[in-house]
C-alpha cells in the first residue's frame, strides 16, 4: 500500500491566522462564560458580606473603589452581557434562523457592538 504524503504546508500559528467575525464572537463567549464562572465565587462572598451588616456593606463598598476591581467589575459586566446576547443569538443560529453568510456577519458585529455599548451605559450612568 502506497501512502501518499500531503505536501501543503500547515500554518499552526493562531497569531497569524485571520479568523471570520462569527468564529471571534463564539470564541469571546466562551472566554466570557469563563470569566463569568471564575468571578463568580467573588461575587456570591461579596454579596453575602453587605447582608450581614451595614459594616460589611461599607467595607464591600470600599473594596470596589480599588483600580483592580473596577477593571475586573468591568470585565464581569462584560462578560454577562457578551455571554447573553451572544447566547441568544447561537440559540437562532440552532434554530437555523441567521445562517446565511451575511446575515451570520451582521449578527455577530451586533452582538460585539451591543455588549460594549451596555458595558459602557452601566459605567457611565
Amino acid at each position: 500500500m502506497i501512502q501518499i504524503m500531503n505536501k501543503q504546508p500547515k500554518n499552526l500559528n493562531l497569531f497569524t491566522i485571520r479568523f471570520p467575525i462569527p468564529a471571534i464572537v463564539s470564541i469571546m463567549h466562551r472566554m466570557s462564560g469563563v470569566i463569568i464562572f471564575l468571578l463568580m465565587p467573588f461575587i456570591t462572598i461579596g454579596f453575602s458580606i453587605t447582608l450581614m451588616s451595614s459594616n460589611g456593606f461599607a467595607n464591600v463598598i470600599s473594596i470596589f473603589d480599588l483600580w483592580f476591581v473596577r477593571i475586573l467589575s468591568a470585565l464581569l459586566v462584560w462578560g454577562i452581557f457578551h455571554h447573553f446576547i451572544a447566547g441568544c443569538r447561537h440559540l437562532l443560529l440552532d434554530m437555523q434562523i441567521g445562517n446565511d453568510l451575511i446575515i451570520a456577519r451582521l449578527t455577530s458585529k451586533t452582538v460585539l457592538i451591543l455588549s460594549f455599548i451596555f458595558t459602557a451605559l452601566v459605567f457611565l450612568i
